[in-house]
């Protein structure tokens, strides 16, 4: 019994280590998104609440945490409450398998990629289940466009990892890190890096593929019944898969995880790249957005395959 207990504090408190630094990461990266669109639209940021406001995205999640949850008379009210609880368990979820250096990692699968691209799928069932149980024609509507986004932009993120497993041999992410130990896979695989980079844009839905939240056309998008803890869970969500898919791309082109100091600088620089997106470039039509998809990032990501296939071969 007291084995028992050891073992399930030892569990809890890794559990613990892993979500509490993810949690802080995504509340010091809101306010870092604040800043820096502050900086490049040459207005003021957040400078409140604590050093030079770094203390915001605290004082907004307690307010969000004592404000009244208020659900739609007409919701299916069981589904409404699920959905935001879904969407923050698979963030959170997909963190256990980034490693953040050589000894620190949560689970280290053989088929880590895999299951993280899993994991990216599932997603879109949260999504569903809250436009599907608000009973909102808005709602509705946000949630159906996610779908049909993280479902097209799936496939080419999928074809395009296969670049990097025929390079590593392996879908473990320890192992892809090791293989670019003298030569980062951004530099064999440049065209397919940009690639991922533009899909995980519109997979996680941000500017310019920021369709399923159109304020001008859906009011709020799939979230618009949402208050309280539940609009932040979904936010939390949002922003964890930013970090968690800037993750992704340093592990798969910019080396892996050596340490967790250039790890963390690393997935940053990523990060900031989906900021200044977000600052600078106007929202895609929709039907531009699809046809992007479908028939812009699709027919090469296949295609890639075969001058890379010739570069592994030749290495």
């Amino acid at each position: 019994m007291q084995t028992f207990n050891s073992l399930f504090l030892l569990a809890l408190a890794n559990l613990l280590g892993l979500i509490i630094p993810v949690l802080l990461s995504v509340a010091f990266l809101t306010v870092f998104e604040r800043k820096v669109m502050a900086a490049i639209q040459r207005r003021r940021g957040p400078d409140k609440v604590g050093f030079i406001g770094m203390l915001q995205a605290i004082a907004d999640a307690g307010k969000l945490l004592f404000k009244e949850i208020i659900l739609p008379r007409a919701a299916n009210k069981i589904l409404l409450i699920f959905a935001p609880v879904l969407s923050f368990g698979l963030a959170l979820t997909g963190w256990s398998l980034i490693p953040f250096g050589h000894t620190h990692v949560f689970s280290d699968a053989e088929i880590g990629l895999l299951i993280a691209l899993t994991l990216s799928s599932y997603g879109t069932y949260g999504i569903l289940y809250a436009g599907w149980a608000s009973n909102s024609r808005y709602a509705l509507l946000g949630a159906l466009r996610s779908a049909a986004q993280m479902v097209s932009y799936e496939v080419s993120l999928g074809l395009i990892t296969i670049n990097i497993v025929f390079f590593a041999g392996s879908l473990n992410f320890q192992h892809i890190g090791i293989v670019q130990e003298f030569v980062w896979g951004i530099f064999p695989f440049f065209p397919a890096a940009i690639l991922f980079l533009l899909s995980a844009l519109a997979e996680t839905a941000r500017t310019p593929f920021d369709l399923p939240e159109a304020e001008g056309e859906l009011v709020a998008g799939y979230n618009v019944e949402y208050s309280a803890i539940s609009f932040a869970l979904f936010f939390i969500a949002e922003y964890s898969n930013i970090l968690l898919v800037s993750s992704l791309f340093t592990v798969l082109f910019l080396g892996g995880a050596t340490h967790p100091f250039w790890f963390a600088c690393k997935v940053l620089l990523i990060a900031t790249l989906f900021v200044w997106a977000r600052a600078t470039l106007p929202r895609y039509r929709y039907d531009h957005l699809m046809k992007l998809g479908w028939k812009s990032f699709l027919p090469p990501s296949p295609g890639l395959l075969v001058p890379h296939g010739s570069l592994i071969t030749t290495l």
